[in-house]
């Protein structure tokens, strides 16, 4: 645990390492406030004004985060490297915090939908839950209680499909990109190639075509999952609510979110590098 420890207290890791517990306390804190302000909402009519008890709120918080940074730059030396030598090569090469999710989704798909498709699904998927979630109460209401699918969907994106691989890429990526456990030392020299195989391979298919066609009903199959869902419940007051159209939003939105983790899953258990493989494209 020395050399995970090491790397969990590196000056440009401990932001990432803070951001996790600190975004969970703000995140309760909040719930805690806006239950008990939607509970208020119900009862009361008055309303509290911005000046001066939110501003009054705000002008602490700026105050305090400008002490905390203070403090922080003058405890913490600044995560400076020696100048770029093209000659040498850093093992591993990683980019910046906040592209990290993206590098990570690479040993898993396609240039073309890791850092293409899959950004554009998720920016679309958020942007799209307001507009999918059947509140009746209206705008204000986005305690976990009033809105446990689009807080629960949106949780599961910003946790997962966010913070989730970047912590992966800046705590377990090694080098040579490898995998590492916490409690085991990152060697330089270490340099071990997985035999990854297709999903179509590992179920027993050897020849082009069938490989193409079972990688093609796979795929499709899982995507159509919400199709005898719908026909199965489309009664419920929900869907009927919901309509066919959002429905579908909705359904393929999230199947293609709970295929990333589930891909993970494959790559890391089985070594399965690509369900799909076309001459065009591998998915």
């Amino acid at each position: 645990m020395q050399n995970f420890l090491r790397i969990l207290t590196k000056p440009d890791n401990i932001p990432i390492a803070a951001m996790i517990p600190l975004f969970i306390l703000a995140l309760a804190w909040a719930w805690m406030q806006q239950g008990r302000r939607e509970e208020r909402a119900e009862t009361e009519a008055d309303k509290v004004h911005s000046w001066p008890y939110l501003t009054r709120v705000e002008f602490l918080a700026a105050v305090l985060a400008m002490v905390v940074l203070a403090l922080w730059s003058i405890t913490i030396d600044a995560p400076l490297e020696q100048a770029a030598n093209p000659m040498v090569t850093p093992n591993p090469a990683k980019a910046p915090w906040y592209f990290l999710g993206l590098q990570e989704l690479l040993v898993y798909y396609d240039p073309w939908i890791a850092g293409v498709i899959i950004p554009t699904l998720i920016i679309i998927g958020l942007a799209a839950i307001p507009y999918l979630d059947m509140n009746e109460k209206g705008s204000g209401r986005v305690s976990l209680r009033e809105r446990p699918f689009a807080v629960a969907v949106f949780l599961f994106g910003f946790f997962v499909l966010g913070l989730g691989l970047i912590v992966f890429g800046v705590f377990f990526r090694g080098p040579g990109w490898s995998f590492f456990w916490p409690w085991q030392y990152w060697d330089p020299n270490l340099a071990v190639a997985p035999a990854n195989i297709d999903l179509p391979e590992a179920l027993g298919v050897k020849s082009r075509e069938g490989i193409f066609i079972l990688g093609g009903a796979l795929v499709i199959g899982w995507y159509s999952l919400g199709i005898p869902f719908y026909l199965l419940f489309r009664k419920r007051p929900f869907l009927q609510k919901l309509g066919w159209f959002r429905y579908g939003i909705a359904a393929f939105l999230l199947l293609a979110m709970t295929a990333v983790p589930i891909k993970i899953l494959l790559r890391h258990l089985f070594n399965i590098k690509y369900v799909w493989v076309t001459p065009w494209f591998n998915f």
